[in-house]
């Protein structure tokens, strides 16, 4: 069948009706009165043709979203509904967190402070409807899981990020590591220790899904593309597919716009190229 034969709408409409937890999302009524096209878009076109392509879960989408989203900082109503879609498709409260704690590496700390306390929200009301027994049991466990993130194992901050920063981006991320040796060393060394030994090292969410929100908000920021590659690398080092890389950045048109998902794509086109000859 024809991509133009399909119900695209009548697929989206039942992938938004899965994230948003109810039969009629309100997104159907929202604009009716002044753009009634675009309740249709917003169902035909995120959910029928994005989220319907089949290399990347709805799990593993929605994390991209909530990276993708807390780095642009401006969209915190599509934040929220996004935390909530994630919860019900299956994401953990632990992954959420993390997915948005791991995105102040590359927006900052205002962005990942605003996207937590939405997420907060969200839990809040969530553990309302499930029961606080339910609730202080998530609570238990996502303290339980900091204590772990938290214990030493003699290894240096710097000794551990190097390691990490090794084994997830390779020569591409030392190569960075080397570019700031003779300007700004204490740079390289943040980058090693907090980025790589203090984040990506941190229980709760595995290096594949931590290189699809990286991928996902170095696109969507529009300002990382040197970045962009080197997670592209990443992402592939860990065990992700070409397709998996293709699709998170093609998702980016969705919630950064055309531009920035043409520039990650050829931006990912020059890993790919560079992996192929090498």
């Amino acid at each position: 069948m024809a991509a133009n034969d399909r119900d695209r709408f009548g697929e989206g409409l039942t992938i938004l009706r899965e994230l948003a937890g109810e039969e009629h999302p309100s997104v159907l009524d929202s604009f009716s009165d002044v753009a009634p096209d675009l309740g249709r878009f917003t169902v035909e076109f995120p959910y029928g043709d994005i989220y319907a392509r089949q290399a990347l879960t709805l799990r593993q989408r929605q994390l991209a979203t909530i990276g993708a989203l807390t780095a642009l900082g401006h969209a915190l109503p599509q934040l929220r509904f996004h935390i909530n879609g994630a919860l019900n498709v299956g994401c953990t409260r632990r992954e959420i967190t993390e997915a948005i704690m791991h995105v102040v590496i590359y927006a900052g700390f205002p962005a990942t402070i605003n996207a937590l306390t939405v997420a907060k929200d969200v839990f809040e009301a969530a553990g309302q409807e499930r029961g606080n027994e339910d609730e202080n049991t998530a609570r238990n466990a996502e303290r339980n899981t900091e204590e772990t993130a938290g214990e030493e194992s003699g290894e240096s901050r710097y000794d551990r990020g190097w390691r990490a920063l090794s084994d997830i981006d390779g020569e591409a991320g030392e190569a960075v590591i080397k570019s700031l040796a003779d300007i700004a060393p204490d740079l390289a060394r943040y980058i090693i220790e907090f980025s790589f030994g203090d984040i990506y090292v941190r229980p709760g969410l595995d290096l594949h899904a931590r290189e699809i929100v990286t991928i996902a908000a170095c696109t969507a920021l529009g300002t990382a593309r040197p970045q962009l590659k080197v997670h592209v690398h990443g992402l592939l080092n860990v065990g992700g597919s070409k397709e998996e890389v293709v699709e998170t950045i093609l998702q980016m048109a969705v919630y950064a716009g055309f531009p920035a998902a043409i520039n990650g794509i050829t931006a990912a086109r020059e890993v790919f190229t560079e992996r192929a000859a090498s």
